[in-house]
């Protein structure tokens, strides 16, 4: 009689989990898609399906709402939805700031090589005005002195040099 009552509690626990466990299953959602045909599935239909064609719904579900049409000005900046991991957005801030200080540094960066370039090619236009004799390394490794027509080119070379990199 003992082992009966045990089998007996043993399985109207087995039966209650069973039922239980199909509670899930019975969430399905049920409607008319744009051809007139019943659909069946556990997922809610797309958007493009009308309130009115949605014939059921699981009783935990909310009926589907349009987006809310936004009225705050394009400008201002978005407050982070409710329930957004507060970490997460801490990250992404601290990101965007490291991004902003790394574009700064390098146009420090270059700020600083078009000064040096600039700092060079004033001081080269200064020696070519100068008249000082200006001697050159040739592709045979001989040395040549610029002649009138070089010394000119290479005037027109710096002062574009000048013009690019000088504010």
């Amino acid at each position: 009689m003992k082992n009966s009552t045990s089998f007996m509690r043993w399985a109207g626990l087995a039966l209650a989990l069973g039922l239980a466990s199909a509670l899930p299953a019975t969430a399905q959602w049920k409607w008319k898609d744009s051809a007139g045909k019943v659909q069946y599935s556990d997922r809610p239909p797309p958007a493009s399906v009308p309130e009115r064609d949605i014939l059921q719904r699981p009783s935990n579900a909310r009926s589907i709402a349009p987006p809310p049409v936004d009225t705050a000005p394009a400008a201002a900046p978005a407050a982070p939805p409710a329930g957004v991991d507060k970490d997460l957005e801490a990250r992404r801030r601290q990101e965007e700031q490291d991004r902003e200080a790394k574009a700064r540094t390098e146009k420090e960066r270059i700020a600083q090589v078009r000064a040096d370039n600039c700092a060079r090619a004033r001081s080269y236009m200064q020696t070519l005005d100068s008249g000082v004799r200006i001697a050159r390394t040739n592709a045979k490794g001989e040395r040549e002195f610029l002649g009138d027509e070089a010394r000119a080119a290479e005037a027109a070379r710096t002062r574009e040099i000048i013009a690019a990199n000088c504010d």
